[in-house]
């Protein structure tokens, strides 16, 4: 999955028109974008939202929903709102580390068994690890912690306030984030590697720039992150593109998977009178993982 879409939970015409947004997954949202009142209401309509739209009959997106979270005291109200419907997976946000993920999904183990799904599929969970920075001493906790993790995104905006930040991007390069934003979204590349998840890049708050945007994603790409968060359907298609390895990538990467599979009996290759190890053949697994099928050597 390359692109997740934000969609407030209390809007009908957002949620509708989020299926067609191209989005490999939506996260249907009940924390941030529904204010506090709305937070009943929410939970209506996406409730209705999601009965019907297993019965459409067509292929649809991954579906997530993003809970308010653990120390809110509503988390478990949106859970009993939402499962009975099997969504995909979970999104906590301000999560802080294993614990609050075994939380979640000890309650997941719950609401299962009172609406087991009809693929008797698991519940996944997206966390979002580092919008406080209590969030950052966990870090190092998630390997292993559950099998539900499927992902950890990272966050800058509510970080921002927590730490009294007066901007993460630096004013002279608005695609460049400020160093204690760019050592925090290293920090979350590297725990998910750790964890064996996907690596998920924060949203971008401008909506109306796409060349900035891809020029963000594809740097996102390049630094090991396999999928970006959208806050607007018209971020999607630039956010696939960006995730999507380039023509001349995925070329390279065919060559290195046939150059393996020509040394079967060895680790190593050669490509154009260069070594390549297994550290190559990884990468190039990888890139193709994200173009199509891959020859497995």
């Amino acid at each position: 999955m390359r692109s997740y879409l934000f969609v407030p939970a209390d809007s009908p015409r957002k949620l509708e028109k989020s299926l067609i947004s191209g989005a490999d997954a939506l996260i249907f949202d009940l924390e941030d974008a529904v204010s506090q009142a709305r937070k009943p209401e929410g939970r209506r309509e996406l409730r209705r939202f999601l009965s019907e739209a297993g019965n459409t009959g067509r292929a649809t997106p991954k579906l997530f929903v993003r809970v308010n979270a653990l120390d809110t005291g509503m988390t478990l109200s949106d859970l009993e709102a939402v499962m009975p419907y099997s969504p995909d997976g979970i999104v906590l946000p301000k999560c802080r580390g294993a614990q609050d993920l075994r939380l979640l999904s000890s309650y997941l183990d719950v609401f299962e068994h009172i609406y087991p799904s009809p693929e008797s599929t698991p519940t996944s969970i997206i966390a979002i690890v580092t919008e406080t920075a209590d969030s950052l001493a966990g870090l190092n906790e998630y390997r292993g912690s559950s099998s539900r993790l499927a992902g950890m995104m990272w966050g800058a905006e509510d970080l921002s306030g927590d730490i009294g930040a007066l901007a993460n991007t630096e004013e002279t390069s608005p695609s460049g984030w400020t160093d204690p934003f760019t050592l925090v979204r290293s920090l979350c590349l590297f725990a998910a590697a750790a964890a064996g998840v996907q690596a998920i890049d924060t949203v971008p708050t401008e909506i109306n720039n796409p060349e900035r945007l891809l020029l963000q994603t594809q740097r996102a790409y390049r630094d090991g992150f396999t999928a970006k968060a959208a806050i607007h359907p018209g971020q999607v298609p630039v956010i696939n593109q960006g995730m999507t390895p380039d023509v001349k990538r995925q070329e390279w990467a065919r060559c290195v998977v046939a150059a393996f599979e020509q040394n079967t009996e060895v680790g190593v290759a050669t490509l154009d009178g260069k070594m390549l190890d297994l550290p190559h053949l990884k990468l190039a697994r990888r890139i193709l993982a994200a173009s199509g099928p891959v020859s497995q050597a």
